[in-house]
């Protein structure tokens, strides 16, 4: 196995990528962020900051979709269910949902599905820090931090202060048997 590792700048540089992406398609700051539990809701959180740095009031919220997955009989481990914290009206909104990594595009489908138990959004973008393709489902984001070039078998490892007490980003290849 080999590793490959993105330091706290690297990921400073895609949380600010995203800012700037999200502040320059949307100037008027009429949306708001939601982060999908856990790692995206750091991210958007980030990227709140980076946003609200000018005085602008963007909303804030978190999503847990960890009911909505589709791939319990595939987890090594019981999802640990968290609770989503959404104060604001989701009919009609500007939504963009924030997560840390986007892969087969399967949490993101679950992410749509519980976003709906909130109501109807007029509009749902996607912001992600790592793009790592290999998309099992037609869902592309809108914002990227960072785009990684890796295999299918790899693991994007992402640790963030908040959660994991540092900010670091491995890759770790996996070679097919």
């Amino acid at each position: 196995m080999d590793a490959r590792t993105l330091t706290a700048e690297d990921i400073a540089a895609g949380v600010a990528k995203l800012a700037n992406d999200i502040r320059e398609k949307n100037p008027e700051t009429n949306f708001a962020l939601i982060g999908i539990r856990s790692r995206g809701d750091e991210v958007a959180e980030r990227v709140q900051q980076l946003l609200s740095t000018n005085g602008a009031n963007i909303p804030f919220g978190t999503l847990d979709i960890s009911l909505y997955r589709d791939d319990f009989e595939h987890l090594h481990q019981n999802p640990s269910l968290q609770q989503s914290d959404i104060h604001f009206p989701i009919e009609g909104a500007h939504i963009i949902l924030v997560d840390d990594v986007l892969f087969t595009g399967r949490t993101i489908r679950a992410a749509l599905d519980a976003l709906s138990d909130y109501g109807r959004p007029g509009k749902v973008e996607l912001a992600v820090l790592i793009d790592r393709g290999h998309r099992e489902m037609p869902i592309q984001p809108n914002y990227t931090g960072i785009t990684l070039d890796t295999r299918r078998l790899d693991h994007v490892l992402v640790a963030l202060k908040k959660t994991d007490g540092n900010d670091e980003i491995r890759i770790v290849q996996k070679h097919a048997p």
